[in-house]
């Protein structure tokens, strides 16, 4: 049980975990001090009451502007250390590795749905630690931080659009408490995983990034594509809402090749950008009309992404229309998927869930009425369930292991 696996942890990685947060409560006050020089009067999210706001009262009746903090104003005033800088890029090595299967441990990218509340966030990110540290030999746990919100029609864009909750739309505090957020998990010794929505704001946070994502509503776009050209971390282009994988593959070679592209550098100023290309780039499939997580379904996508001269190996999400968007079926993917790697599957290399301190999901229809730690978008599982799951992808590691023991070859040793 979770409670059993915490109290295993020793009493060495508890004390890094309690240094860490006093390194990072030392470091977020450094931060307010320089911010409040860098922006003089500017309201923090800790000072913004949260009131319930009327959609038609936040209207705009003609067109307005305001300035965006720069990439570079935002890293001076939360700094990444050269310790936290080292972790990243091991991440990043690491993740790669196991793509590339020269690692056989499973990625596992598990968190909220969206963030809403730093603090929650942070104190799931702890339990989440962890966690990762039990299952290190088998699974490689990267926290789900997803900072900005797609959506069909309309509805809360994410922490990063409206840190408030109460469209009050401002960005830049978003920014700062998503950074903030980012360096906070990375020096708890956690990795980071994010989806990138708008373009405009990628450079400022993806230096904390581990792994990212596109999601089923941008996989098609061209900036999307060259974005995930320019990042040295593995990129995942998730399948359409109707499960066309094709549309991803085609990204995936796209974010492969150089592109040139117009971005914001680092002081803000529109630039011409040239990439290298993305060579971990990889499909997710998450579903679409149907479910598409099935052995048939994987090994179909397999033979595309073959076809278009990939590596034959993917990522599965084990939310969204693979669990029928009901959470607590992402333990029935998440177990398929197991059953798979113990039958010798190597198509696999990752797993998304979604999971946060309290399961299921709430309205924000009164945001003064918030259960604490519960997700504001979709439905998530909790920790307890979230731990079954881990244990459940952690064993089928060892299975699988075990089995290339007994199935490998005995050399016989000439003695003549």
């Amino acid at each position: 049980m979770l409670n059993h696996s915490i109290n295993r942890l020793n009493e060495q990685d508890c004390k890094t975990v309690e240094n860490t947060t006093k390194n990072i409560e030392q470091n977020n006050h450094h931060a307010e001090q320089l911010r409040s020089v860098t922006n003089p009067g500017e309201t923090t999210l800790s000072e913004a009451k949260l009131t319930e706001t009327k959609s038609s009262e936040r209207k705009a009746t003609k067109l307005t502007e305001s300035p965006l903090i720069t990439p570079e104003q935002l890293k001076q005033q939360l700094i990444v250390s050269p310790f936290t800088k080292t972790f990243i890029k091991d991440s990043q090595k690491t993740i790669k590795s196991i793509i590339n299967n020269q690692d056989d441990r499973l990625v596992v990218i598990i968190g909220p749905c969206s963030i809403h509340d730093p603090a929650a966030a942070l104190e799931y990110a702890k339990q989440l630690k962890l966690m990762s540290h039990e299952f290190s030999q088998e699974l490689l746990i990267v926290m789900r931080v997803f900072l900005e919100k797609p959506r069909t029609t309309l509805g809360w864009k994410g922490l990063i659009n409206d840190p408030h909750l109460d469209q009050s739309y401002d960005v830049n505090e978003g920014l700062y408490s998503a950074r903030k957020l980012l360096l906070a998990i990375n020096e708890l010794g956690l990795a980071t995983a994010t989806e990138f929505l708008n373009i405009n704001v990628a450079s400022h946070i993806s230096d904390l990034i581990s792994w990212g994502a596109i999601g089923a509503r941008t996989s098609q776009s061209q900036s999307h594509r060259e974005l995930a050209s320019l990042f040295d971390f593995p990129i995942g282009f998730k399948n359409t809402t109707d499960g066309n994988t094709q549309i991803a593959i085609d990204a995936i070679t796209s974010a492969k090749e150089s592109h040139t592209l117009y971005l914001p550098n680092n002081q803000g100023q529109l630039s011409i950008c040239t990439s290298v290309g993305n060579k971990n780039s990889h499909l997710i499939l998450r579903g679409g009309k149907q479910p598409n997580y099935s052995q048939q379904s994987i090994d179909n996508a397999c033979q595309q992404l073959k076809k278009a001269k990939h590596l034959s190996r993917l990522m599965v999400d084990c939310s969204h229309s693979n669990s029928d968007k009901d959470h607590l079926k992402q333990k029935l993917v998440a177990r398929d998927i197991a059953n798979y790697i113990k039958q010798g599957s190597q198509t696999v290399f990752g797993l998304m869930i979604e999971s946060f301190l309290v399961q299921g999901r709430q309205s924000l229809s009164d945001i003064t009425q918030l259960t604490y730690g519960q997700s504001t978008t979709d439905a998530c599982i909790n920790l307890e369930q979230s731990h079954d799951i881990l244990t459940i992808l952690a064993k089928a590691i060892k299975q699988m292991r075990d089995n290339k023991a007994h199935t490998s070859p005995i050399l016989s040793v000439n003695t003549g």
